[in-house]
């Protein structure tokens, strides 16, 4: 699937990783909301590949949904090796994700063409990611943050060498090589 769906980026390799992605340019004065209404967060679980039809969000799905992004966020920066979680503390970020975790998650069926298909209230979607949350953070994947120093992203390397590091070759890396590049073009010329 495509980094860029619907206008949100999905470089972290699993939805929970993805997640902290809708608040672009976190660190800097004015960053950018990608789940600003309920319809967001709509298209976010259709993007994320969760559901093909989201059924209806409220704003108390968008509550949920954004303190839980907050609380995944936190808990990559602990992850990571942060001083510790910025909006809070490290026990406030596992009693929201588990919290989210415990409420009914999306029920899975098997489709006709054998894929798998989720169905539920929004709430359940919401719970889906934040389980996927606690497996993924409570299965010691190596969560890694962008090297890139405008970037604030997190992936999960499954690299072979477990080496990566952009969210993207093809955004951050890219851009990280070019300049690397012309520095060193710079001191030789």
């Amino acid at each position: 699937m495509a980094e860029e769906r619907d206008g949100f980026r999905f470089r972290g390799g699993c939805p929970a990783i993805d997640l902290p992605a809708t608040l672009q340019a976190r660190l800097k004065p004015a960053p950018r909301e990608l789940l600003a209404t309920p319809e967001d967060v709509r298209r976010w679980m259709v993007a994320a590949g969760l559901t093909d039809t989201a059924p209806p969000a409220d704003e108390g799905d968008l509550a949920l949904v954004l303190r839980l992004r907050e609380a995944i966020y936190d808990l990559a920066v602990h992850r990571h090796g942060g001083s510790g979680p910025p909006g809070g503390s490290l026990d406030s970020a596992l009693d929201v994700v588990n919290q989210v975790a415990a409420l009914p998650a999306a029920t899975p069926a098997l489709s006709q063409a054998g894929g798998v298909r989720l169905s539920g209230p929004m709430t359940a979607f919401i719970a889906t990611v934040a389980r996927d949350a606690v497996h993924l953070f409570g299965s010691g994947a190596p969560i890694r943050q962008c090297q890139s120093p405008a970037c604030t992203l997190f992936f999960v390397d499954t690299s072979r060498a477990g080496d990566r590091r952009w969210c993207s070759m093809k955004g951050c890396g890219t851009k990280a090589k070019v300049a690397e590049f012309r520095r060193r073009k710079r001191e030789g010329a």
